[in-house]
């Protein structure tokens, strides 16, 4: 799929709601306050859909997302997820009744991007092992790996890092990334309840900042940016995540191959596992001028 046309088409698309306005009643110590307007992260569902021939589809996952850059999400989940390797293998994305993917589509209704299944038409070829994915993936907003069925089935078919020592960084780097990736967080600063995935440089220049009430699904639409425009792998690319580094966070950053992977708050012991087999460098805690480094220990320097 070309991807600069992908591109250019998802930025020319209508905004997508993804903050709701409530009136909330807030009482502060005995005082209760008149009702006043708030703001709320948006959390719907998205489908994911295979597209095989024109009349033949299937269910992959539903997940819990924030609304937008849902083709990025699909993209990257389903590479993330091992069951795509490459962009070639993409025909078209879509929306029911939007086409987000290729050629020449004239957006006439906005509407459609309220879409909650999305639909990814693979090229003709293209063969994929739906045996496998008889688990029947589900996801929701805060773990993403529900409904697999076996730890064995987690790995995807990550490859161990083959440069052990580079990239190298200096941790008064590292200590730069949070603030810079707090600034860019525009709908965190309205709601207070999303995470973020960012992707830097190795001097510290910010390239991509997704924001979704899912972890997991700010972190698949930001190497889904990525995978469409056929720029993996992330080898000389910093990870920095808003919450804490779960093991499925570190599985899929390893798919796309990213080095080092920060977060401002805590790793699990299985993140922690998976990164040291794989040879990632893994820091957490990232906070006050200070962060623990877990694995990985040579590319801090």
């Amino acid at each position: 799929m070309p991807a600069k046309a992908e591109q250019a088409l998802h930025s020319s698309l209508p905004s997508v709601t993804s903050v709701a306005k409530v009136f909330v009643r807030r009482v502060v110590g005995e005082t209760v306050e008149d009702d006043s307007p708030d703001v709320l992260a948006v959390e719907e569902p998205l489908e994911i859909r295979i597209g095989i021939s024109q009349s033949e589809h299937r269910a992959i996952s539903i997940t819990m997302r924030t609304p937008g850059e849902d083709a990025e999400l699909a993209a990257g989940f389903l590479f993330t997820e091992g069951i795509l390797t490459s962009p070639d293998q993409i025909k078209q994305i879509r929306h029911c009744g939007l086409k987000i993917g290729k050629g020449k589509s004239v957006v006439d209704r906005a509407d459609a991007l309220n879409s909650n299944t999305i639909r990814v038409d693979l090229n003709d070829g293209v063969d994929i092992d739906f045996k496998r994915l008889e688990r029947h993936f589900y996801t929701t907003s805060s773990c993403g790996v529900c409904g697999k069925s076996s730890i064995a089935a987690l790995h995807t078919g990550a490859k161990k890092l083959s440069d052990l020592d580079r990239p190298r960084v200096d941790p008064d780097l590292i200590n730069t990334l949070p603030e810079i990736l707090r600034a860019s967080q525009d709908v965190f600063d309205q709601t207070g309840g999303l995470h973020a995935s960012a992707l830097f440089t190795t001097d510290g220049e910010l390239q991509i900042v997704r924001e979704d009430v899912g972890r997991h699904n700010a972190l698949d639409k930001v190497i889904g940016v990525k995978y469409l425009a056929d720029e993996l792998p992330l080898s000389d690319k910093i990870l920095l995540v808003s919450g804490r580094a779960s093991f499925e966070l570190v599985q899929k950053a390893l798919m796309a191959g990213i080095p080092i992977m920060v977060a401002v708050g805590a790793p699990s012991s299985l993140a922690v596992e998976l990164a040291e087999e794989f040879g990632m460098t893994l820091a957490g805690f990232v906070r006050d001028d200070s962060f623990n480094v877990y694995t990985g220990k040579s590319r801090i320097v």
